[in-house]
């Protein structure tokens, strides 16, 4: 089992960006790392960047960079990646100080959306400084989160996240469309797949606290600036994670949540018909803005 690989960062566009200098900090607690005319970078870690929202004309997903860890692991991928039809190259100078890694690989999966498979993240030890008060995220070798993806393929997403990425299913949720998750790591799940015909994109991205009473504020905070909730707070009966989810200024949605399960190399697959043991009452929002017909 490969434990090694974490979701390291996320990039997407948005003519939203400035709107994550109060967001991302005030509500989530994320720490602004650097900012300019073109785009936002915040942290939560010490990871020197962990999502970066750019200027852009519409809301969309531009990439997922997952960290594999070392030189052999990234070696390995490279050779799956021969052997396969997917597009990639090795990324040059300029993407390497861009994305502050040691070295990247640039790949879109079998549904053309983009992926930087990367090694050596920056790191500055015991500097994350929370936007505001906050007990900070569960992250080290679980990653910055999980990352959920609207796919129109389910077997291109789940042989790109498998054979290619390495990850082990943890199980499935059959509602009204089928969930798929994955791991890579002693997360639940660092990412998972819901089957939309006809749609790609990021529906939504998990910060998972350490403590019960973040959730509690976030959700405060939430409510008092009006935000727009897609799901009230809650708990998944597959990871067990008690959340809520809140539409992010560059329409993706944010699931904020503590007390995620994790998993170990005894982890059976199992499939569930509901999602929620309770609560997660769904909002009016439809899709994230960053999942569009392709």
């Amino acid at each position: 089992m490969n434990m090694n690989t974490t979701l390291g960062y996320i990039g997407v566009s948005s003519s939203a960006f400035r709107e994550w200098l109060s967001f991302g900090p005030e509500v989530l607690g994320l720490e602004v790392v650097e900012e300019n005319d073109h785009q936002v970078l915040l942290t939560l870690d010490d990871q020197r960047y962990r999502l970066l929202i750019q200027d852009g004309p519409t809301d969309r997903l531009d990439f997922i960079g997952w960290d594999v860890g070392n030189e052999e692991n990234l070696e390995r991928i490279l050779e799956i990646l021969e052997a396969s039809n997917l597009a990639y190259k090795e990324g040059d100078d300029e993407l390497k100080e861009k994305r502050r890694v040691l070295r990247v690989i640039e790949v879109e999966d079998g549904v053309g959306l983009r992926h930087e498979i990367f090694i050596g993240p920056q790191l500055a030890p015991r500097a994350f400084r929370p936007g505001r008060a906050h007990s900070g995220f569960v992250t080290a070798n679980q990653g910055m989160g999980h990352a959920v993806i609207v796919t129109p393929d389910r077997s291109a997403s789940d042989d790109f996240f498998r054979n290619v990425l390495g990850m082990k299913k943890s199980d499935e949720v059959h509602i009204m469309l089928e969930l798929l998750f994955y791991h890579c790591n002693p997360r639940h799940h660092s990412a998972a797949i819901a089957v939309v015909p006809g749609m790609r994109g990021l529906h939504h991205l998990m910060f998972e606290t350490r403590e019960l009473d973040d959730v509690g504020i976030a959700y405060d905070l939430c409510r008092q600036r009006n935000m727009s909730f897609s799901m009230t707070l809650g708990r998944h009966t597959n990871d067990r994670m008690l959340s809520f989810y809140v539409r992010s200024p560059s329409g993706f949605d944010i699931e904020y949540g503590w007390g995620g399960l994790s998993v170990n190399e005894d982890w059976k697959i199992v499939s569930y018909n509901r999602a929620e043991i309770w609560g997660h009452v769904h909002g009016d929002n439809g899709l994230p803005g960053t999942v569009a017909p392709i």
